[in-house]
């Protein structure tokens, strides 16, 4: 829903209240951009597999240990990029875990799901008596 201008100057105004009078309070609840900490690490995650390439095949003409090491250090930046590679969530869809309050459970139809059509079922049993 949009703001009337009247609505959006006063929201402005208070923000910058609350950041003239607690600055550190208004920086913490701004918070952090989620999609930049996921491209950061994403970054880093490749610049460590890189490196973790490089001391495997140093690892290959030295010593032994210098590849386990360089093999280990590849396998946590993928690790780390797997984890880092997500949608950004930015409440712009709805939450799955979330149920839907306009159906009812045990609705039984097509958008019902596992557990409501289940529960459905054993409701009938315990009504038949089975």
């Amino acid at each position: 829903m949009a703001l009337s201008e009247e609505e959006r100057r006063l929201l402005e105004q208070m923000e910058a209240a609350l950041a003239a009078e607690d600055p550190k309070l208004a920086h913490t609840l701004r918070g952090t951009n989620r999609r930049g900490v996921h491209r950061r690490r994403a970054a880093l995650a490749g610049v460590g597999f890189f490196a973790g390439v490089a001391l495997l095949l140093a690892g290959l003409q030295t010593q032994w240990w210098v590849s386990v090491i360089g093999f280990v250090l590849m396998f946590a930046s993928v690790a780390v990029a797997v984890t880092a590679w997500r949608p950004s969530d930015d409440g712009a869809g709805q939450d799955s875990r979330r149920p839907d309050p306009s159906r009812t459970p045990g609705s039984g139809g097509p958008s019902a799901g596992f557990m409501d059509k289940m529960e459905e079922r054993w409701r009938r049993r315990q009504d038949e008596g089975f």
